[in-house]
């Protein structure tokens, strides 16, 4: 590699001399002139020999654990036993409910996924779920652990209003639940479901192979229901206007046991009331939905 090595410069009249060294080749080139000069020598470029070295398991040669490989894994392992005393130490109540309720809860499980163990990152999970759905947000299992009250007032069974009354406002999907259920109920009932008369199997063991009569269930008088109205919600109120027709009144037994599953699964019931021509705050001719009015169509 040429460089130059050294510069003289003379001071004599404005005029210079200069030297110059080329260690790669080892000359030295002279520029004459008439005037005096002083010389500059650079000692030559110096090689260097880096030499690694590197040790194993193999010739007996240990660690020292100060390789930032070593300090990596340690941070690591310092990080996880800092995060499982937190866990066991300054873990939130909530979040251990939350953890416990993933069990059985699939939809929740879902939405917490990888976050569980994350206090911070399952409360943003589950805060932008109920921004997102608002009042939709429901778990698997919304009812409620109370039995709900039965009462009659002055009920007749060909023209009557059932009362329902709910724990809160029901939601468009309460409203679905709920009026699918007296749906079926009424379908059931039309096509002659509740008829005492023709109950052969009731009483009867399943242990010895029952026998049915096909020709008495075809001959039995049939019993049906006749009317059913759209199902009305005013608030937290609902109610819906029967004529029970020729059914038996074991479908009143029928229906209490639907609503009874309903109520401690899915949709709190207070109470329910058969009869009676005003109940609670209703208020006759009131369908505007602003004031919370809703129905299900049957």
């Amino acid at each position: 590699m040429k460089a130059a090595m050294a510069m003289g410069i003379g001071a004599a009249n404005g005029m210079f001399r200069t030297d110059w060294e080329d260690h790669s080749w080892n000359r030295k080139a002279m520029l004459p002139l008439p005037y005096t000069y002083f010389h500059v020598t650079l000692q030559p470029p110096r090689h260097h020999q880096l030499i690694v070295c590197s040790s194993s398991e193999s010739d007996g040669a240990k660690g020292s654990g100060t390789t930032a490989r070593g300090r990596r894994l340690l941070k690591i392992r310092e990080d996880k036993r800092r995060r499982e005393y937190d866990r066991l130490h300054n873990y939130p109540a909530w979040a251990k409910v939350l953890e416990n309720a993933c069990k059985d809860d699939a939809e929740l499980r879902a939405l917490l996924g990888d976050s569980i163990g994350n206090p911070e990152l399952m409360r943003k999970r589950v805060e932008e779920r109920v921004r997102q759905k608002g009042r939709d947000f429901r778990k698997s299992k919304t009812g409620s652990v109370l039995a709900f009250k039965v009462s009659f007032r002055d009920f007749n069974p060909l023209d009557s209003y059932i009362w329902f009354e709910f724990f809160g406002s029901p939601s468009d999907r309460d409203v679905d639940l709920f009026g699918s259920v007296i749906q079926s109920w009424y379908v059931m009932g039309r096509l002659g479901a509740f008829n005492s008369t023709n109950l052969q199997l009731a009483n009867s063991s399943m242990e010895y192979n029952p026998l049915y009569d096909v020709d008495k269930g075809f001959k039995v008088m049939p019993s049906s229901f006749h009317e059913i109205s759209d199902i009305e919600f005013q608030d937290n109120w609902g109610r819906v206007w029967v004529d029970l027709g020729t059914a038996d009144y074991f479908a009143v037994d029928v229906l209490l046991n639907c609503l009874t599953v309903l109520s401690s699964e899915y949709i709190g019931i207070q109470q329910v009331v058969f009869g009676g021509q005003r109940i609670g705050d209703w208020e006759e001719g009131m369908t505007n939905a602003e004031y919370g009015y809703k129905y299900f169509k049957i």
